[in-house]
């Protein structure tokens, strides 16, 4: 069984040659390195992969450490604005938190009877019918994905 400072001396040693071979290559030399140092299949192909350790640091008690090859994470650009958004998020609380495959066929008529009923939607001066036709064509996945958000704005709460 090796140390663990043996472990991490090999695997320094073989992330270069790893990051250079082929695919085919890299899967040989990664059942290698796994039955070498005992390593979990997912744990050992991050370990090679990573290109270089900056440092550590201590913040508040834990230890974090640097490392360079990190890639930033693209952000979505948004299909819907923000006054959609609340619009939906009050509807949603109105309608006792229903799940979002359930609103979705009831937002056409819910607005409506909402207006009718005196419920105060947020209005926007000039954009009010553009934030209503904008609801109605909400897709699914679209609330499927914001459920999560607005499970979570409801646990703050």
């Amino acid at each position: 069984m090796l140390t663990m400072r043996q472990k991490k001396a090999i695997t320094k040693e073989l992330r270069d040659r790893y990051q250079r071979l082929s695919k085919k290559e890299k899967i040989i030399m990664l059942n290698e390195f796994i039955r070498l140092t005992g390593y979990n299949r997912s744990y050992a192909a991050r370990a090679l992969r990573i290109k270089r350790l900056l440092g550590y640091l201590n913040i508040a008690g834990k230890r974090i450490k640097y490392v360079a090859d990190r890639k930033t994470k693209r952000e979505k650009k948004r299909f819907y604005d923000k006054e959609v958004f609340m619009v939906l998020k009050k509807i949603w609380i109105i309608c006792d938190y229903i799940c979002s495959k359930r609103l979705a066929p009831f937002l056409e008529e819910v607005i409506p009877v909402l207006e009718k009923h005196g419920v105060n939607l947020p209005r926007f001066i000039g954009q009010q019918d553009k934030t209503i036709i904008n609801l109605m064509e909400v897709q699914v996945t679209w609330k499927e994905r914001k459920d999560t958000l607005l499970r979570n704005l409801r646990k703050r709460q």
